[in-house]
């Protein structure tokens, strides 16, 4: 028998509308499709799998891990010098970048709380802990730090769709 024909990924979770129109109102130029999630800072664009491949874990929905990863990416999309202007780092493992990677997994967390998403830690962070971990080490106020960059990104987010919600209404 010939093999089955590879089937396009389907969305396998309800769309958030308020999510959906908070990840539109920023206008950053997000590309659906690769098989990986990330932003790239030379290009100003994010990168996200096709929603159909967030298939969930034990910890999370495909929904939750769709949505977590997308304004994971969105707030590192946020601290691009024309946005907030935030130090990124040069490689995995400095300094810069797992502060960075702290703020993005904190304003996820947060905007994910915004749009009534529970958000639980992924396995797959076990990879970033070391880093954020001799960051949190070497600087007791590194939390606070990070939590009030990471707020600002998820404001920053928030508020184009306040703005276009607004703008609508007028």
């Amino acid at each position: 028998e010939a093999p089955k024909p590879a089937e396009s990924p389907q969305t396998l979770f309800e769309r958030i509308s308020t999510a959906e129109h908070a990840i539109r109102a920023a206008n950053a130029d997000i590309r659906y499709g690769d098989a990986r999630a990330y932003y790239d800072r030379l290009t100003d664009h994010i990168q996200i799998p096709e929603a159909g491949n967030f298939i969930g874990s034990p910890t999370a929905t495909p929904q939750e891990a769709f949505y977590s990863t997308v304004f994971h990416e969105l707030a590192h999309w946020s601290g691009a010098e024309p946005r907030l202007n935030r130090e990124k780092g040069a490689r995995f493992g400095d300094r810069p970048y797992a502060f960075e990677e702290l703020i993005a997994e904190l304003s996820a967390a947060m905007s994910c709380a915004e749009f009534g998403i529970s958000c639980t830690p992924r396995l797959d962070h076990a990879h970033y802990l070391n880093s954020w971990l001799k960051v949190l080490k070497d600087d007791k106020r590194a939390i606070f730090t990070a939590a009030a960059a990471a707020s600002a990104a998820t404001s920053f987010i928030k508020a184009f769709s306040q703005l276009r919600a607004k703008d609508l209404t007028a």
